[in-house]
């Protein structure tokens, strides 16, 4: 296969459309969310615009692409259908995707696509729409998190409010210290043993290494020891190594897509586990990132073993 081990330049709808069908074994990816999505293209440069202007404000969070027009101001009949029209332009580009990935995937092949705490249930619609079967949602709990919402009491007290004090403790949002994980499957073959003989994927390997079974809640995984690289979003290796092992039996015919590789994380796992690996990435920058990370990442010497 032509596209093993390999990273494509390119929008990943063009190039999985002429992908081999039932080819993937599974999918790991983290697209970009649902951050003011409408009238703008996710590349390089709309990501460097947005955070040169968050760069020198008083956001705590500065290496996350905020938006630019959704994020505030009034809240009126217009913001509101603005963000209507945001979430439905998300969510069919999200299908648009999760079509062509159908396509590609084996029967049985899980597919793990991050989000945020309020797009997962875009994403979940759209894969299922495009053909895909809900499994669960799981949790990636972060190292920490920082409310980024309004403070009342503050507020108030720019005011010269005389009711400041009262509104103590009174925010517009939570701290969020977890990212979503949706994971979905293509349909099976009758039932998990005869997809399994079939495509080689289906299952999940939910014992840990110390007997206790694998929960929905992944944490202790963070970057802080690991090397930055040039792009806004990259996930702990070790998170994205449990997921491959547990989603994803080892064979030789069985490939790990990522349509989203952005600094290529996924590929790098894959890579140092001994999977074989397809990644896409739009932004030719970043493809030369992940070049250099598969160049200096550790190759096993095993071979893989040959699945059924």
């Amino acid at each position: 296969m032509k596209y093993r081990n390999q990273i494509i330049n390119g929008d990943c709808i063009s190039i999985m459309s002429e992908m081999p069908n039932d080819s993937i074994a599974a999918c790991i990816t983290d697209p970009p969310y649902n951050y003011e999505f409408i009238g703008r293209k996710w590349d390089e440069k709309e990501i460097n615009r947005r955070l040169e202007r968050i760069k020198d404000s008083k956001t705590l969070v500065k290496n996350i692409p905020y938006g630019s027009g959704l994020a505030g101001g009034v809240r009126n009949a217009r913001w509101y259908k603005r963000n209507q029209e945001n979430v439905i332009e998300y969510t069919n580009w999200c299908k648009n995707w999760g079509r062509e990935l159908f396509k590609v995937c084996k029967h049985g092949a899980p597919v793990a696509v991050f989000n945020s705490t309020r797009t997962v249930a875009h994403i979940q619609i759209a894969l299922e729409e495009a053909g895909f079967y809900t499994r669960d949602i799981l949790v990636y709990r972060r190292h920490s998190g920082i409310p980024k919402g309004l403070n009342l009491k503050r507020k108030l007290e720019k005011m010269n409010h005389p009711d400041a004090e009262a509104w103590d403790g009174w925010h517009t949002c939570f701290r969020n210290e977890w990212e979503s994980i949706v994971l979905v499957q293509k349909p099976l073959l009758n039932n998990y043993w005869e997809t399994l003989q079939e495509t080689g994927v289906g299952v999940f390997k939910t014992i840990n290494e110390d007997g206790s079974f694998q929960s929905n809640i992944l944490e202790g995984y963070h970057n802080k020891s690991e090397k930055k690289f040039a792009h806004c979003t990259v996930k702990p290796l070790e998170l994205i190594k449990k997921l491959i092992l547990t989603l994803v039996p080892k064979s030789e015919s069985n490939i790990v897509l990522d349509p989203f590789a952005g600094s290529g994380t996924t590929l790098v796992a894959a890579q140092e586990l001994g999977y074989n690996y397809t990644g896409i990435e739009i932004e030719e920058e970043y493809v030369e990132i992940i070049k250099s990370r598969l160049s200096e990442s550790h190759q096993p010497a095993l071979a893989l073993k040959t699945g059924t």
